[in-house]
């Protein structure tokens, strides 16, 4: 079983084509197009894992249309800093710099040439430290807790 994204663009024949240059999507045989030439609908692949993307119907608003993202794609990468450049040099728009988050991974966000949200991110190793502080804040209340328990901020 999988779970498939399907993404709509206006142009999904320049979405299947950008995808593949700054992202690294790889493009498939399956591309229907209409009557008018333009792509219907296409899949493409990232290693194992299978993109949709089609074009809509007139009433389609799209992230750039309504002024925000209404899903996040979150895609794992063997080089997190070599696909970012890779994205840089294609025109991504950068969200979010490479950075080392508090879970274990190395991770960038980019919005696509019509505004979907993508993070791509690298597992970092054991031998890597992650990052030394917590950006959580605690509360007051959390702090007077843990002073009264005899704990030391870290």
């Amino acid at each position: 079983m999988a779970i498939t994204p399907y993404l709509l663009y206006r142009d999904a024949g320049a979405a299947v084509d950008w995808l593949a240059k700054a992202f690294g999507l790889r493009k498939t045989e399956d591309v229907f197009k209409g009557g008018d030439g333009r792509v219907n609908h296409a899949s493409m692949t990232f290693g194992d894992a299978v993109l949709m993307l089609g074009s809509p119907g007139p009433d389609f608003r799209g992230p750039r249309a309504i002024g925000h993202a209404t899903q996040n794609l979150y895609v794992d990468v063997e080089d997190v800093d070599q696909h970012y450049a890779r994205a840089v040099a294609a025109g991504a728009t950068v969200i979010e710099e490479p950075k080392d988050t508090f879970y274990g991974a190395r991770r960038y966000g980019a919005e696509d040439l019509e505004g979907h949200r993508w993070y791509f991110a690298q597992e970092l190793s054991a031998t890597r430290k992650r990052p030394k502080k917590s950006t959580r804040r605690k509360s007051p209340a959390r702090k007077k807790k843990a002073k009264r328990r005899g704990y030391k901020r870290s």
